[in-house]
């Protein structure tokens, strides 16, 4: 119950009301078929909202929650028999690499189909050989034991060897974004020297262009007017004389 008045009033969308008196605010919260929930209450006036106050409660107990992030147990089964080809053990191993390397554990199940029971070695070999692929960065938390008609095997991340292996993929990951650098400037690098070569044609081009315009230009006679410098005909050469051209 709040038995201060006024409040400072939020709306269930989050909108600022203001100060309003404190039956108003409930008389509001009754008509939006919701609570009025007191969510600062040392301030002058305390703040209050209308919500519904079983998701509120909800929703703060889900804060509180410890995360168990980085704590959890992963599964793995290596399929339905020990007749799983080496290549799916790979890629079994490396599901559970991801895993690992985000600190959770890994519990590793080997089942038997049929009579393959009796050949429990061979489940065995399946399970070392998965361990083996991971013993870079997991250790042997409980070995290989029996559960019914299936071995199993729980694994769990060795920190000091998480750690150096994600240095090492920080390095790997560091000298490949070198590298690509390096390639990208060798690239940028032949660009500009094609640009430069063509840039030195095209003003080699302009030259000669600009030199067989000057050659194609007319000459100019002594009176100042042009003449075409292309053969004449004498004929043209000799009237023109006469008339003083």
């Amino acid at each position: 119950m709040i038995r201060i008045s006024p409040i400072r009033l939020i709306g269930p969308n989050n909108e600022q009301i203001g100060v309003t008196e404190t039956h108003d605010a409930l008389r509001m919260a009754e008509e939006a078929g919701l609570d009025l929930v007191e969510v600062v209450s040392d301030s002058r006036p305390p703040v209050c909202k209308i919500m519904d106050y079983g998701k509120y409660k909800y929703e703060l107990s889900k804060k509180k929650q410890p995360s168990s992030k980085g704590n959890e147990l992963k599964e793995i089964r290596l399929g339905r028999s020990i007749k799983i080809d080496k290549h799916d053990i790979a890629i079994r191993s490396q599901q559970a690499r991801r895993f690992l390397m985000d600190g959770h554990k890994v519990q590793v199940i080997q089942r038997f189909k049929g009579r393959e029971f009796a050949h429990k070695d061979l489940g065995l070999d399946n399970l070392r050989d998965f361990f083996e692929a991971l013993e870079d960065i997991a250790k042997v938390e409980q070995p290989p034991r029996p559960f019914g008609r299936q071995f199993t095997m729980l694994l769990a991340p060795d920190k000091p060897k998480v750690e150096s292996a994600r240095r090492r993929l920080e390095k790997l990951a560091k000298e490949e974004q070198e590298a690509e650098e390096e390639r990208l400037n060798a690239q940028i690098a032949e660009l500009d020297a094609r640009d430069a070569d063509e840039a030195e044609d095209d003003d080699d081009q302009v030259e000669v262009e600009a030199a067989e315009q000057e050659e194609q230009k007319p000459e100019k006679t002594k009176k100042g007017k042009q003449r075409d410098q292309r053969a004449s005909n004498p004929v043209d050469d000799e009237i023109a004389e006469l008339l003083g051209e």
